[in-house]
């Protein structure tokens, strides 16, 4: 029987997620809940949008009059979808802040939750990755996937962990400005460094790799493609370039471009798969630039490009799979995943 998801929050990520639910014979999306018409909610569910004929429930008893006052046919409130028990799992995709106040709701009605990396990892039994502890998310009430550049630093460093031991990792973050959809956020002529040094990225990496020693720094600049971090590990059996190569080719989400064919930033990266017609060119991989890998003694580098509306959607998939036991191991549940939403 297909686990029943909802989606909460039906914004950059949140659609993304339910349209992906939608992809996957093992899964079935009754429903997705927001607070307000926004312009994304009425295109999602237009008939020629990906969500189209999906039920649309209020998450605030309070405005759903308002939301049907704007044009929106909604179906009811988000506690009376819980309260009828037609829901598994509800993915929470609801800004900074608001998923931990739900949580209340969905301890109410007890069904399960995944949250997303604006929450901090306090509000989940776990914090998921699908390549490293896919087997503990089994039975887990609470689930959290972390942001986009944790996710990414996490798989490119567990990779590299199955070559060698890395002593120390350290990680400049250069984090784009905000969203393409958000007209308020800047800096629009600025580079603005994170004043907590070293970032809260490296804590939250090590909410996976409990055992990894990673400092991070970060900086936000005035674009709205991808971020882009520039990785520095120290180990004592450092691998060749060219094992580290061929690891990050081998393995899934994680994709390598050479700058020699063209591909000399987020800019080139990203047109690839407007190209290739990736649904809102999404970028649910990793990407790697190949010339970028080095080996100097004991010391790897290497730069990578993530993209942050996409590369967490594959994880929330997994993560369902994960909590309800749907894949016998992780590289079957990733495997199914990327056959699905057509992931390299």
């Amino acid at each position: 029987m297909a686990v029943r998801v909802v989606v909460n929050g039906i914004g950059v990520i949140g659609k993304r997620i339910a349209h992906a639910v939608r992809l996957q014979d093992d899964m079935n999306l009754v429903g997705i809940s927001d607070v307000t018409a926004t312009s994304t909610l009425r295109t999602v569910l237009e008939p020629d949008g990906p969500l189209y004929k999906t039920d649309l429930y209020c998450s605030d008893p309070n405005r759903i009059e308002e939301m049907r006052n704007a044009g929106m046919y909604v179906k009811g409130t988000l506690e009376e979808l819980l309260q009828d028990g037609k829901v598994d799992v509800v993915v929470d995709a609801t800004p900074k802040g608001i998923g931990a106040k739900n949580k209340e709701l969905y301890k109410k009605y007890g069904v399960k939750a995944i949250f997303q990396g604006g929450e901090k990892a306090d509000v989940a039994d776990m914090t998921f990755n699908s390549f490293v502890n896919f087997d503990e998310a089994k039975d887990k009430q609470f689930v959290r996937v972390p942001s986009c550049n944790t996710t990414a630093l996490i798989r490119t460093l567990w990779t590299l962990s199955q070559l060698c031991e890395i002593e120390e990792a350290v990680v400049a973050l250069v984090r784009r400005a905000a969203d393409p959809v958000n007209p308020r956020k800047g800096p629009i002529n600025a580079i603005v460094p994170n004043m907590d040094v070293p970032s809260h990225h490296g804590p939250d990496v090590k909410t996976v790799l409990k055992d990894l020693n990673i400092k991070t720094l970060a900086v936000v600049v005035p674009t709205t493609l991808a971020h882009t971090h520039v990785i520095h590990v120290e180990s004592k059996n450092p691998p060749k370039k060219e094992e580290i190569l061929e690891a990050f080719a081998k393995t899934p989400r994680i994709l390598t471009f050479k700058a020699s064919h063209g591909y000399t930033s987020t800019a080139e990266i990203i047109e690839h798969f407007r190209d290739i017609l990736r649904p809102r060119y999404d970028m649910y991989e990793v990407a790697v630039w190949e010339e970028s890998i080095n080996v100097m003694e004991d010391d790897i580098f290497w730069a990578q490009a993530v993209h942050s509306e996409a590369i967490v959607i594959p994880e929330n998939i997994d993560a369902i799979r994960a909590m309800f036991g749907l894949a016998k191991d992780n590289w079957e549940s990733i495997k199914k995943t990327n056959k699905t939403m057509g992931i390299y």
